[in-house]
């Protein structure tokens, strides 16, 4: 069971007794807005290939289907690095927006770990993951997902967390999940994007949280159990929990791991 599937997170998902917005300016894979699919919400990342997948799915999701069910076909080592290959070339800014999110989607499902991760320029950069059977298209789950977002009020955006936040309430909800406080040496390796997020950020982060709480709006963030976030958020409740990694060069480390929840 997810964390946020456990009481102490239950407690603060006011949105399901009130007629309120759920704001999530940090969205990547959307575990806990799927699993409550609040009626109303704000959803971000700055990641524009990952929104524009959602985009994809929320608009055309029996053509981003067969589109995914080509890579299928084709899936092999060399096939899955030509097609990484495309953000190397300037040709790749004119490729259809559909096409972009089936790519994504596709070497998401077969690079290893399923690992995202860019360099420095942006590029996809996670090598092959050589399963045997990947679950490439799972049409289910895109039907599903675009059934939500075209049922209800949700409203996409892509860029600034910031932005998302301004649009917050007092009686909204956020969740906030950004990219982690790194715990080791190797941590930066695994870029979600090629901006990066430091210690400077998570200090901005907070003073965006201070000003959530002084707005009335109720917030629930979760980050690294490490000294540099427990000292930060000294004012707030800090609880530990634990949480499942499958990522880690070193596989004796993959498992469940220390996080920390932090709200007032």
């Amino acid at each position: 069971m997810g964390w946020w599937k456990t009481p102490t997170f239950r407690i603060y998902i006011t949105f399901h007794k009130k007629k309120c917005t759920y704001i999530e300016p940090f969205l990547g894979g959307g575990a806990v807005l799927f699993s409550y699919q609040p009626k109303r919400a704000i959803i971000n990342d700055y990641n524009f290939e990952l929104m524009n997948v959602y985009s994809m799915i929320k608009k055309y999701p029996e053509e981003l289907i067969q589109i995914l069910e080509l890579h299928r076909i084709n899936n092999s080592e060399d096939y899955y690095y030509e097609i990484r290959s495309y953000d190397r070339d300037e040709s790749y800014k004119k490729m259809p927006l559909i096409e972009k999110a089936a790519r994504i989607i596709y070497l998401n499902k077969t690079c290893y770990n399923g690992l995202y991760r860019v360099n420095t320029s942006g590029q996809f950069n996670s090598p092959y993951g050589k399963y045997k059977n990947p679950n490439i298209v799972n049409a289910p789950v895109i039907r599903a997902i675009s059934k939500y977002f075209n049922e209800n009020d949700v409203v996409l955006m892509c860029g600034d967390y910031k932005d998302a936040l301004a649009k917050a309430r007092k009686g909204n909800f956020v969740y906030l999940d950004p990219p982690y406080m790194p715990i080791s040496t190797s941590s930066n390796f695994t870029g979600y994007t090629e901006r990066g997020f430091g210690y400077e950020q998570q200090k901005e982060l907070k003073h965006e949280c201070d000003k959530l709480r002084d707005k009335g709006v109720r917030f629930v963030q979760s980050n690294s159990d490490c000294p540099e976030i427990r000292e930060l958020y000294s004012e707030y409740t800090i609880v530990t929990v634990q949480a499942k990694r499958s990522v880690n060069s070193n596989p004796t480390k993959r498992g469940e791991i220390t996080e920390v929840l932090i709200y007032e």
